[in-house]
């Protein structure tokens, strides 16, 4: 899937509409399709493009945000929605989730933030395009997905590159069962380079090692996501 990620931004703040919008167009894979600023010009916009995405604020001169969600998921092909706003009340935070929410994210907030929750919503929406049924591990997984990069895989620990990191784990990523050898030829690194960084990401929960059992001798280590079967028949 290698189309732009097409976005609708809601918000009842022209300035701060724009600001999203510009967020979005920096972010990789997403482009902005349309700007709306209140419920109804939301139903409209959102009826008349059918975006992937909905950016969309709570509290809008006409009416509740939740309340458009509620309405657009009447719809035939609904968008995903990641809600933006400054509510922080309990009740609409579980209202979002109720309705599906893929994120929840605070006024006011940085490219750094949005950008993060974009790239763990377009990473999922990769992974469901490359499937067609999927047993626990991979639901556990697409779950996971959901979640941004971990924080202290933004500010690794001495010694170790966070774009070196993410590559690292795309590779495992795409490669399933892989070893330290496989991902350094991937991404062009040293097999003594990869086995560190794949070693720092077994020991923040991200990969696990699996047994690559094969007709003679020991079992090599492998490494795949956490949370995922390795099993290509299950």
């Amino acid at each position: 899937m290698t189309d732009a990620i097409r976005t609708v931004v809601v918000d009842d703040d022209y300035r701060v509409a724009a600001i999203h919008a510009a967020f979005l167009e920096r972010s990789d894979g997403f482009c902005v399709v349309g700007t709306a600023h209140s419920a109804a010009d939301a139903l409209t916009t959102v009826e008349t493009i059918k975006p992937d995405l909905v950016l969309m604020d709570v509290f809008l001169p006409d009416g509740d945000g939740l309340d458009v969600v509620r309405q657009l998921l009447e719809q035939p092909d609904a968008p995903d929605v990641i809600v933006i706003t400054a509510a922080r009340e309990v009740a609409t935070v579980r209202t979002a989730m109720q309705l599906g929410a893929v994120h929840y994210l605070m006024k006011p907030f940085g490219f750094a933030a949005l950008d993060k929750r974009l790239q763990s919503y377009r990473r999922l929406r990769q992974r469901m395009a490359d499937l067609h049924e999927a047993d626990q591990a991979e639901v556990d997984a697409l779950y996971g997905m959901l979640r941004p990069i971990e924080p202290h895989l933004d500010r690794p620990a001495k010694g170790h590159s966070a774009p070196t990191l993410e590559l690292v784990r795309r590779a495992v990523a795409d490669g399933g069962n892989v070893s330290a050898e496989e991902v350094a030829t991937e991404i062009g690194i040293s097999r003594s380079t990869a086995h560190r960084y794949l070693s720092y990401l077994e020991q923040h929960g991200i990969v696990r090692l699996e047994p690559r059992y094969g007709t003679t001798g020991r079992p090599k280590n492998g490494y795949i996501l956490a949370g995922r079967s390795s099993d290509p028949g299950r």
